[in-house]
């Protein structure tokens, strides 16, 4: 310690260590196979609403305050590392040798780095971040060694019974297969999602012995060890249901999709969105749309895509990981990794293919179709029109049945057109190609040369015949 200001660093200290004891990190257990899904991806990468489901649990631990998650991982590990990047720290079980052990795994590289720890899985997509938050609020306020949650429900969706004394204390958790029809009875359930007192964690975490039909090493058991012990233990009970749902096989997969899906069409028309028909209409989890934008029934919209306000899209339109400006009018038509500027018109029957950038005003006629290209301010692309790997200036007709021949059987080409240019109808622009500002193709003209600016070309191949004045 500086002997420059003592009392300062004392207090430094001192309020590190206050924040230490209010710590609390995140263990998610996502080492299972997923054996019941019958598929060859790993059960926690399977997308619920356009993520891997995985995500849901990671978000929802930060938006509980946790300073540090650690993923439990082991079948697929490095698929799972690859999705999620550095957004957590990892540990692996080499072995599926049950919950316990898998907490086991994390405390290698958790302990001593917060004061509490919160225990839940990585297949639960629909847990609530509040549900998490209160969790932990219960769990401090009560200065509890252990909290855990319980919902209430009809069906036992294969959870533990939560059994409680005269006192209304729970004291076990008893499985379906070892409980007596009393037992059975009960509907407050363990959906396995724990908030712990970190020393009191390790140090119990070592007494766990091997269940004995599989000989796995089981959380559950910390509950009985707990009670014996007479330290506090506190319950969060919750009664939505749906929040405690764990995806094992692809029909609780689809269940979790259509709930994802609701949960989403209801926040997005809270904020101002109108949804013509929300039942046809599927949107995903990171999709962002302004206000007052109406969505037509039958619209997809994928990805990270980004709509502004007042636009109308659909119906039957797929937009995925695009970004569409305000006041844009979208038919049924497909966008695919594109930037659409404010007030565009697109279709019906259009489709933007990757890298395609359409600045303001841009307006596509029926089946236009545009890839890798950057369409400039107030351009007309007429119907049944192609242009790919083109930068069309401001302003320019691009009419109807033009097309770029932009591939040459090995390479692709650029076109390169100006601004106030007329294209005229079933032009042939074959690249590499650089069309001057203010030129003009006749109908049916195959392009081949450069067209210097100002001047008209016609024929096949075209000719330029004449210049034209500046104005016309």
């Amino acid at each position: 310690m500086s002997s420059e200001n003592p009392k300062s660093e004392i207090t430094t200290l001192a309020q590190a260590n206050a924040r230490d004891q209010d710590s609390i990190a995140a263990v998610i257990l996502a080492a299972g196979q997923g054996t019941r899904m019958k598929s060859k991806l790993a059960k926690v990468l399977h997308p619920v609403a356009g993520k891997p489901m995985v995500e849901y649990s990671v978000n929802a631990a930060a938006f509980a305050g946790v300073t540090n998650t650690v993923l439990v991982i082991g079948h697929q590990g490095e698929q799972v590392r690859a999705a999620l990047g550095e957004r957590v720290t990892y540990a692996e079980q080499p072995e599926p040798r049950g919950t316990g052990d898998a907490v086991k795994c994390a405390a290698r590289v958790l302990r001593g780095r917060a004061a509490h720890v919160l225990v839940f899985y990585g297949d639960m997509p629909l847990l609530q971040p509040d549900t998490l938050r209160a969790l932990v609020e219960k769990h401090r306020a009560t200065d509890a060694i252990l909290t855990m949650l319980t919902v209430v429900a009809d069906d036992p969706m294969g959870f533990g019974r939560i059994v409680r004394d005269a006192k209304g204390k729970a004291v076990r958790i008893v499985e379906a297969v070892e409980a007596t029809a009393q037992e059975l009875a009960l509907k407050e359930l363990n959906p396995g999602v724990y908030c712990l007192n970190a020393d009191w964690l390790w140090r119990n975490l070592e007494q766990l012995r091997p269940s004995p039909k599989k000989g796995e090493y089981y959380l559950t058991d910390l509950l009985e060890m707990a009670v014996k012990q007479g330290v506090v233990v506190e319950t969060e009970t919750i009664y939505d249901v749906s929040q405690a749902i764990g995806i094992n096989t692809r029909v609780h997969l689809a269940k979790a999709e259509q709930l994802m899906r609701e949960r989403i069409r209801e926040r997005i028309m809270l904020e101002g969105v109108t949804l013509l028909d929300p039942a046809s209409t599927f949107i995903d989890a990171d999709v962002v749309i302004g206000q007052d934008t109406v969505i037509l029934p039958n619209t997809h919209l994928q990805g990270r895509t980004r709509i502004g306000s007042d636009c109308r899209i659909g119906p039957n339109a797929i937009l995925r990981d695009s970004a569409i400006g305000d006041g844009c009018t979208i038919g049924p038509s497909m966008i695919e990794s594109s930037t659409l500027e404010d007030h565009v018109q697109l279709g019906p029957f259009c489709h933007l293919r990757p890298n395609s950038y359409l600045s303001r005003h841009v307006r596509l006629g029926n089946y236009a179709e545009v890839k890798n290209s950057r369409l400039g301010e107030g351009v007309h692309m007429g119907h049944f029109s192609y242009a790919g790997d083109a930068d069309i200036g401001a302003h320019t007709n691009y009419s109807a049945g033009v097309i770029t021949c932009n591939y040459d059987g090995m390479h692709k080409h650029r076109t390169v057109i100006g601004e106030n240019v007329f294209i005229g109808s079933d032009s042939m622009l074959v690249a590499p190609l650089t069309i001057g500002d203010r030129a003009r193709t006749g109908a049916g003209s195959v392009v081949t040369t450069d067209i210097p600016a100002d001047s008209l070309a016609v024929g096949v191949p075209a000719r330029v015949i004449r210049k034209l004045r500046s104005n016309q």
